[in-house]
């Protein structure tokens, strides 16, 4: 019988999904990526090897594995392409078992223009921290209905007029508005035509096919990007992404009934991280060295996956984990990077806030609510021994096993799965999302 997971980041996006996609894919026949753009960023390792995935599903490290990009995804075909170049090169079969929807929006060259130049315009403390590359101006295009569909590309004259009235709309404000340099309507042509030749191959009906995998009786992973605190409508607004983050997105920007999403699985970290700008709570001091966020930091190895930023680090918190549970309907958690945590004496469970002189128990909507939302803490008792590699519950110190518990207790949702390390084995398995 056919079974369809949907793993999404429940924080603020890096929390492992790659790896746990990785993981799953054995019992699936394709992996899906259903919203975002290329500026996401999963990290794989494979015994010796390292595969840093943008906009390719995780799942196409795994032979045999049909990988999907649905209509929600965002798609700069230049970087696509660049990205199916460099897993081909390191031995991984991609253009037989890739499928693209005709649907996906296309990024070009004006969509960089302007990200870029928007957030050079704005003060210091107003930048959202965007990563530059198209993702929002595009999505914004699709809203506004004058999108480039992938599909537009293989139609030149139609292409070629839709073109020309974009670029006049947007060279206006490049120009006008925010100051910068035109781009030119040849350029962004040529180069659109040349890549969308290149992946006409893999274009295909994606809603059709999972449709069908489904009826064949064949499983689906649905893969997230960024993270639930990122969401376009739920996250800390206007420090967020431009897309739907959560696990319901995967329906629209895949082409499938909501009815087909069988079982979320919510990835958290066993700290907290985040990258750019935007409130966090429980953000620690990073620069202390041997202090808690100090060892987060370089333990945790704590670094964009897309941007090389430093990302910022802080205790667990409880009170925004309830708030991703709730709007994602998460079925199960799996805890990730808990080996971080090893040798600290004391650690502390963010449970709420004090926002305006009552207690709070879920994160609040918008940025400007949580920037004032004093952590309430419980603190609870370190552990000495490690838990890195460990592949069984009974390996795991005392300490850690409480720490975990009581995650549970206060979010009421159990932990089916602890990741303890990168590579494939060394996780814990609780109850089998694919089983559950």
């Amino acid at each position: 019988m056919a079974k369809n997971v949907v793993v999404v980041g429940t924080q603020w996006g890096d929390e492992g999904k790659g790896k746990i996609v990785d993981w799953l894919t054995d019992h699936a026949e394709g992996v899906v990526r259903f919203q975002g753009g290329h500026n996401a960023g999963h990290t794989l390792v494979i015994g010796k090897n390292e595969y840093k995935l943008n906009l390719v599903p995780s799942g196409i490290v795994r032979e045999g594995v049909k990988c999907y990009i649905g209509n929600g995804v965002v798609l700069d075909i230049h970087h696509l392409l660049s990205e199916i170049e460099t897993l081909e090169a390191g031995g991984i079969k991609v253009r037989d078992r890739l499928r693209i929807s005709p649907g996906c929006p296309v990024i070009l060259g004006y969509h960089v223009a302007l990200d870029r130049a928007r957030e050079a315009q704005r003060a210091a403390c107003d930048k959202i921290g965007t990563t530059g590359k198209g993702i929002g101006p595009t999505y914004e295009d699709k809203v506004s209905r004058r999108a480039v569909r992938l599909y537009d590309l293989y139609d030149r004259e139609r292409f070629a007029a839709k073109l020309r009235d974009i670029l006049e709309y947007h060279n206006f404000v490049l120009t006008q508005h925010l100051g910068a340099d035109p781009v030119d309507f040849q350029t962004v042509f040529d180069q659109a035509l040349a890549d969308a030749d290149k992946i006409r191959p893999m274009i295909a009906d994606v809603s059709a096919e999972l449709y069908a995998v489904n009826k064949s009786g064949g499983s689906l992973l649905f893969e997230g990007a960024q993270g639930t605190l990122l969401d376009i409508d739920h996250g800390t607004y206007p420090f967020v992404t431009s897309s739907n983050c959560v696990a319901g997105q995967a329906a629209a920007g895949a082409g499938v009934g909501p009815g087909r999403l069988h079982y979320v699985l919510g990835i958290t970290k066993a700290y907290c991280t985040r990258v750019g700008a935007g409130p966090f709570p429980t953000e620690l001091d990073m620069e202390t060295e041997g202090a808690p966020g100090n060892q987060m930091s370089v333990k945790g190895r704590e670094f964009g996956t897309v941007t090389g930023r430093k990302r910022r680090c802080g205790w667990l918190d409880l009170a925004a984990l309830k708030r991703s549970i709730i709007i994602n309907g998460v079925s199960g958690l799996c805890i990730t990077k808990l080996d971080v945590l090893d040798g600290l004496t004391e650690l502390r469970l963010c449970t709420g806030y004090m926002l305006d002189g009552q207690r709070v128990d879920l994160l609040p909507m918008g940025a400007d609510e949580v920037t004032h939302c004093e952590p309430i803490y419980e603190t609870m008792a370190g552990w000495s021994g490690t838990t890195y590699g460990a592949q069984t519950w009974d390996e795991l110190p005392p300490e850690a096993r409480a720490y975990l518990h009581r995650i549970e207790e206060i979010c009421e949702v159990s932990i089916d799965v602890v990741s303890t390390g990168p590579e494939r084995d060394e996780t814990i398995l609780r109850r089998h999302p694919f089983g559950a």
